[in-house]
């Protein structure tokens, strides 16, 4: 009887065992045969910049998590950092699964810093109706201004921008000789001229027509690895930019955020020195806050920042010390000499504005000379009201004081004491105030 159950026992495990196994093997199969295929698509609009960067880090994450067939970036862009431009095209020819930029909508163009991103996808498209060129290096400065690069710096950064794009081209089989004479002389195309010149790879009407031309296309990753696209019924989903990704794209601007960062002081010091004011401490914090998210993607030189914090200290210590200037001379050299240093960038990209220092600069003289002075000199100041503005008034003695009597103060009449008497209709002057009893002198 034992023997009969040990080998039913025996029997049942072994068979749930194969089937659980064989089981997991058809889940596995099927999960990765019969899946619907997915794509990641990225609008992306606007000039690059480190939030242009952030978007395409995740959307490449989120395509490797899920397995999917690419990444599309549909690009409309003018153009933007050099610097930030040459990450995201490392970005892309390291990325892990296959990346395909598509200008799009109609009337969009890929400008400039464009053209690098575009020839760095694994495949690229056209919108009818699109251009592409113009990649002569330039300058981006405050508001969205640009110049050209001259001197020994321009002709450093034209040929190592020309280098770049040709070893772009020719990595992805496209035309190097164009790539270059866009970066050189700002050259720029239609989109049937560049799918005729091989400097896309076809032009797609819609999202839609672009998955069918992508169908089928084998691409070799960064690993050496060839991947064969199966687009044509693909899941499209779309990583919108959120609220969050536009405004980090504001503040992201270094000016903008040295400017939160000095509103963040004024906001947080006249609360200090003004306890209870209650919005200039949520308004300064809130700046303060702004400013050290924007700094998670600018590159900060904490030496800088120091200095910075160092110059509004002093600022204060003027304030509360009398130095003749002495802390107002070194703040204002502490500040000038770390806003100028705040911000580590590379030589395309200029550094904060000059009129934006000296603005912000003067401002913060006037605020400490004007505001916190006026606060500081106001906290000092003896009491004028209420129970403790009695302290050193002059009052009229209405019943003779020996060693108690009654004063005549601020329209009331107070018991009063004093070490000698005083007759009545003399003046004496408040000392101090215990309860309702007030110690006074003669006048």
């Amino acid at each position: 009887m034992k023997t009969t159950q040990h080998q039913l026992f025996n029997f049942i495990r072994t068979t749930s065992f194969r089937a659980i196994l064989v089981s997991t093997i058809l889940w596995l199969f099927c999960n990765n045969v019969f899946a619907t295929p997915q794509v990641v698509v990225l609008p992306y609009q606007g000039t690059i910049d480190p939030v242009a960067q952030l978007q395409l880090s995740r959307a490449i994450k989120d395509a490797t998590n899920r397995n999917a067939e690419a990444v599309i970036i549909e690009l409309d862009t003018p153009g933007g950092l050099l610097s930030t431009t040459r990450t995201m095209v490392q970005m892309i020819l390291n990325s892990p699964v296959p990346v395909i930029v598509y200008v799009s909508p109609r009337g969009a163009h890929a400008g400039s810093a464009g053209v690098f991103i575009t020839m760095a996808g694994h495949l690229a498209a056209m919108a009818p109706g699109t251009n592409i060129g113009a990649a002569h290096p330039v300058s981006i400065g405050i508001g969205g201004g640009s110049d050209s690069i001259s001197g020994v710096m321009g002709t450093k950064v034209m040929n190592d921008a020309s280098a770049q794009i040709r070893t772009i081209a020719n990595q992805r089989h496209r035309n190097a000789e164009w790539a270059e004479r866009a970066v050189r002389q700002s050259v720029a195309i239609t989109e049937t001229e560049a799918e005729s010149l091989k400097v896309i790879d076809f032009v797609a009407k819609n999202l839609d027509d672009l998955l069918i031309l992508c169908d089928g296309k084998q691409i070799t990753l960064a690993n050496g690895s060839i991947r064969t696209l199966h687009t044509r019924d693909a899941v499209v989903i779309t990583r919108e930019p959120g609220i969050g990704d536009k405004l980090l794209s504001v503040i992201a601007d270094p000016n903008v955020s040295y400017i939160l960062l000095a509103l963040g002081f004024y906001g947080l010091l006249f609360e200090f020195q003004n306890p209870g004011a209650v919005w200039p401490g949520i308004m300064g914090g809130l700046c303060m806050i702004f400013a050290f998210t924007s700094f998670q993607v600018l590159p900060i030189n904490l030496a800088g920042l120091l200095l910075i914090i160092t110059a509004f200290i002093l600022f204060v210590l003027e304030v509360k010390f009398v130095s003749k200037g002495a802390f107002t001379v070194g703040a204002i050299i502490a500040m000038t000499a770390g806003s100028l240093m705040l911000f580590d960038l590379p030589d395309d990209v200029p550094g904060l504005n000059w009129y934006v220092i000296a603005a912000v600069v003067f401002t913060t003289v006037l605020f400490f000379t004007l505001v916190v002075t006026a606060g500081v000199k106001a906290m000092k100041a003896r009491v004028l009201t209420g129970r403790e503005g009695l302290i050193g008034e002059i009052c009229d003695v209405v019943s003779k004081i020996d060693p108690e009597g009654k004063v005549f103060v601020h329209g009331e009449l107070w018991r009063a004491t004093a070490d000698t008497p005083i007759e009545k209709g003399a003046k004496v002057t408040v000392e101090k105030l215990e309860g309702t009893l007030l110690y006074v002198h003669p006048k």
